[in-house]
C-alpha cells in the first residue's frame, strides 16, 4: 500500500533501503518482471547500442526490462529525483538507475537521494580493482552508494613521427621549451583543458592529498603556486605562444593532422585509435602517460532512494561488472571504455580474453596505463579555472 507523502517523508531512509543486496537470491527473485528506467547520456549511437545490447542480456537472463531514458545532461535526472523528494514522492520514482559521477553524485549523496549502500554487496563487485578512483568520486567517498562500470584516464596523444613519450610533466615542460608551439591543450573551462591543469597540479604539489579536501580547507594560493610557476614557463612555448587555444579535445585532431602540433591531451585512452580508424588522425599517432600516473575517473551507476525497481537496478549494476560485459565495453568497435575489473581476479580464460582484445594501434593496455590518480575534490575545478582565466585566458 502506498504511503501518504507526509508519512513517507517522516520515515528514515534506511526503512526504504530494501531489498537487501547481501541476499542476492531474494534480489534476483524480486527483480524478475521489473522494468528499470536507466537515465543515461544518449548523445552517442555507440552508447545507445551498448545499452540496448545490455538490455537484451538482462531480459534473457534475469527477466528484467531495461529502458534507456536518454539524457543530454545528467543534472536533469538529479533535479527530477530532488523534485520528487521535495513533493514527498518517496516511492514510485521516475528514475530507477542513473549514470553518474562527480558533482552530480555529490549532490545526490548529500541530499540523501540515493539507495544504499549496495554496490560492494553485488556479487561481481568482488572482481573490481578497488583503487582510489572507485572508492572516491571527485573527492567524495563512494561508500557503496554507486557502482563503477567504466574507466577513463588522462593520456597524451603524440605523433611518433615527430615526438617521443615523456615520463613526467616536467619533461613535457622541457620538451615544449625545446619544441615551441608544438603542444597545446583545450581552453578552460573546457573539461579536458581543466583536467590538464589538475593533472599538472596533482603532479607538482608537495602533498597531493590536500586536493582531496574542499578547496576552502586550504590556502588556495599556497597550494596552487607550483602550478602557476609551471604554467608561467610553459605558456609562452604553447601553440601560438598561448595566445589562442583549441576549443575542445576533438578540435586538437586537425592541429595534429595539419602538423601544427605534435602532442595533445586526451581523457580517453582509446580516443586516438578510434580517430585513426575514422581518418581524423594520422596513423603515426600514439599515446603515453607519465611514470607517476595520471588522473582517472570512473562512470558509476546509482539507484535513487525512491525507485520501485531497486532489485532490477541492482541486477543491471551487477551485470555491468560481468567480465563478458566489461570485455564488450572495452572493445574499441563497441565503446572503447577502460575496464574497472582487476584482471588478476579473473579466471585464466577471462584474463586471456582481455589480453587478446585488440585495443587499437594507439591504445595503451591496462598495465601500460599505470596508476590512475584520484580526481581532486570537485570544488578545485572551478577555483582553478577562474584563476587560470584571470592569469592566462585568451581573448
Amino acid at each position: 500500500m502506498r504511503l501518504l507523502p507526509f508519512l513517507a517523508a517522516l520515515l528514515p531512509t534506511a526503512t526504504l533501503a530494501a531489498p537487501d543486496p547481501s541476499n542476492w537470491g531474494t534480489v534476483l527473485e524480486e527483480a524478475r518482471g521489473q522494468t528499470v528506467y536507466w537515465h543515461a547520456w544518449g548523445g552517442s549511437t555507440a552508447t545507445n547500442d551498448f545499452i540496448t545490447w545490455l538490455g537484451d542480456r538482462v531480459s534473457d537472463e534475469y527477466g528484467v526490462t531495461l529502458e534507456h531514458v536518454k539524457l543530454t545532461d545528467t543534472a536533469d535526472a538529479v533535479t527530477r529525483v530532488l523534485s520528487e523528494k521535495q513533493a514527498g514522492a518517496n516511492t514510485g520514482g521516475a528514475v530507477d538507475l542513473v549514470w553518474i559521477n562527480g558533482a552530480n553524485f555529490a549532490t545526490m549523496k548529500e541530499a540523501d537521494l540515493l539507495f544504499g549502500p549496495y554496490a560492494t554487496e553485488l556479487p561481481n563487485y568482488d572482481l573490481v580493482a578497488e583503487e582510489g578512483v572507485v572508492t572516491t568520486d571527485f573527492g567524495m567517498p563512494v561508500e557503496g552508494f554507486e557502482s563503477p562500470w567504466a574507466k577513463a584516464q588522462f593520456v597524451f596523444m603524440y605523433d611518433s613521427a615527430d615526438a617521443e613519450p615523456l615520463d613526467s610533466m616536467e619533461a613535457l615542460q622541457q620538451w615544449a621549451a625545446e619544441n615551441p608551439g608544438r603542444f597545446t591543450f583545450p581552453q578552460p573551462p573546457d573539461f579536458l583543458g581543466t583536467t590538464f591543469l589538475k593533472q599538472a597540479l596533482v603532479s607538482l604539489v608537495d602533498d597531493p592529498s590536500v586536493l582531496q579536501d574542499p578547496v576552502d580547507a586550504h590556502d588556495f594560493d599556497d597550494v596552487t603556486q607550483p602550478l602557476w610557476t609551471y604554467l608561467d614557463e610553459l605558456t609562452p612555448n604553447l601553440w601560438r605562444g598561448g595566445a589562442a587555444y583549441p576549443s575542445s579535445g576533438p578540435a586538437q585532431f586537425q592541429l595534429i593532422t595539419d602538423e601544427e602540433i605534435d602532442i595533445a591531451p586526451s581523457l580517453s585512452p582509446s580516443e586516438a585509435s578510434t580517430a585513426i580508424t575514422n581518418f581524423q588522425l594520422p596513423e603515426s599517432v600514439r599515446t603515453f602517460v607519465p611514470d607517476d600516473g595520471t588522473i582517472g575517473n570512473v562512470s558509476f551507476v546509482a539507484i535513487p532512494y525512491n525507485s520501485d525497481a531497486k532489485a532490477g537496478a541492482m541486477v543491471v549494476a551487477n551485470e555491468l561488472l560481468a567480465p563478458e560485459v566489461q570485455l564488450h565495453a572495452q572493445d574499441p568497435d563497441v565503446l572503447g571504455y577502460g575496464t574497472v575489473l582487476d584482471i588478476d581476479k579473473l579466471t585464466t580464460t577471462q584474463a586471456q580474453a582481455f589480453a587478446d582484445l585488440n585495443l587499437g594501434v594507439a591504445t595503451l593496455g591496462p598495465s601500460e596505463l599505470g596508476e590512475a590518480l584520484p580526481e581532486p575534490d570537485a570544488t578545485w575545478s572551478k577555483a582553478i579555472e577562474a584563476a587560470w582565466i584571470e592569469r592566462y585566458g585568451a581573448e
